[in-house]
């Protein structure tokens, strides 16, 4: 059957656009057959094959967000890139809408790699791979599958898995805890069958309640203004189905992780609520491995979960540039 999509052609990101890059839409299957759809960036001069990086993130976001932000940047730079949608939202297909699943979100970011791979202006020796957010935690969970990354930086990331398992900062790890989630999910089951329909888990709470912990204030200040705000972004919006949280529970992410031996930085925030996902993540990564001469943790001065989304002042392009040369040579 042929995908059904609609593309939109204006420029509707919520960053300005450059005029130091070329930019535009493309399109690639991932192999299970859904169609993705990326603004891709690349430099207006250059000669010879360039260095491509894919890029995603946050989880929820769409490319005309902070992933778009980062691949423009990059573009400047001097990298071939594109940010993409996740199957199942924003412009790219799959029905239902707004699920997810572990699987797909590696074979989301391996399908954008073999894009990359295939063009003829990119040297397929030197890609690298962005993640934000709860991406920043799919792009590890790709390094440890895909040898043709060379490169990976991950953005004050999240583990969905954690979260889903353990919720905020592990306060519901616990057995009871997590019985009730299923039983609640599976209650969701039910119901959804029964109405025919995938009830959504609602984006980020609007209006704020007056008691709404600061990173829920960050959320909102990014994803509810005119700063982040996007028509297509589920947490802008309506959210992901409710049920689709239902893998994250019964999966946990970064196994493999130390063994790992192409380059990954993560970077994160020193005032990030999320900062404990990111430092346990390195310290897994480098846990018994015979690689961590190329592996980073960066945490940035008095910067918040949010503030790199998309304060370039905050976020360190500079040293996210060097890194990917470095390792990408």
């Amino acid at each position: 059957m042929k995908d059904e999509l609609n593309i939109t052609n204006e420029w509707d990101k919520v960053f300005p656009k450059s005029n130091k890059v070329n930019h535009k839409k493309v399109t690639y299957k991932n192999h299970f057959g859904i169609t993705l759809v990326a603004d891709r960036y690349e430099p207006k001069d250059y000669t010879g094959k360039l260095p491509a990086l894919a890029v995603c993130g946050p989880y929820g976001a769409v490319k005309e967000q902070s992933s778009g932000l980062y691949a423009q940047e990059m573009a400047e730079r001097g990298f071939l890139t594109i940010a993409f949608d996740p199957s199942f939202t924003g412009e790219s297909s799959g029905n239902p809408r707004y699920m997810t699943s572990f699987d797909f979100n590696v074979e989301d970011f391996q399908a954008a790699v073999d894009y990359l791979i295939s063009l003829d202006n990119v040297n397929s020796e030197k890609i690298g791979i962005i993640g934000i957010c709860g991406w920043g935690g799919i792009a590890l969970q790709t390094a440890c599958i895909d040898t043709r990354i060379k490169a990976t930086i991950v953005s004050t990331m999240y583990d969905m898995s954690r979260i889903a398992g353990n919720g905020y900062f592990d306060e519901q790890d616990t057995e009871e805890a997590r019985y009730n989630q299923r039983v609640n999910l599976n209650n969701q089951r039910n119901e959804d069958y029964k109405n025919g329909r995938y009830e959504l888990a609602g984006g980020v709470v609007d209006p704020l309640p007056e008691n709404a912990p600061e990173f829920i204030q960050d959320y909102h200040a990014y994803y509810k203004t005119s700063r982040g705000y996007h028509k297509r972004s589920l947490n802008s919006n309506g959210g992901w189905a409710i049920q689709s949280s239902t893998s994250m529970m019964n999966v946990r992410l970064f196994h493999y992780a130390n063994e790992i031996r192409n380059a990954v930085m993560i970077i994160h925030g020193e005032k990030a609520h999320s900062l404990y996902m990111g430092k346990d993540a390195y310290a897994n990564m480098i846990k018994d491995s015979k690689y961590i001469e190329n592996k980073e943790l960066i945490i940035i001065p008095n910067a918040t979960h949010t503030d790199l989304y998309d304060q370039k002042d905050k976020i360190p392009f500079d040293k996210i540039e060097k890194f990917l040369k470095d390792n990408l040579e």
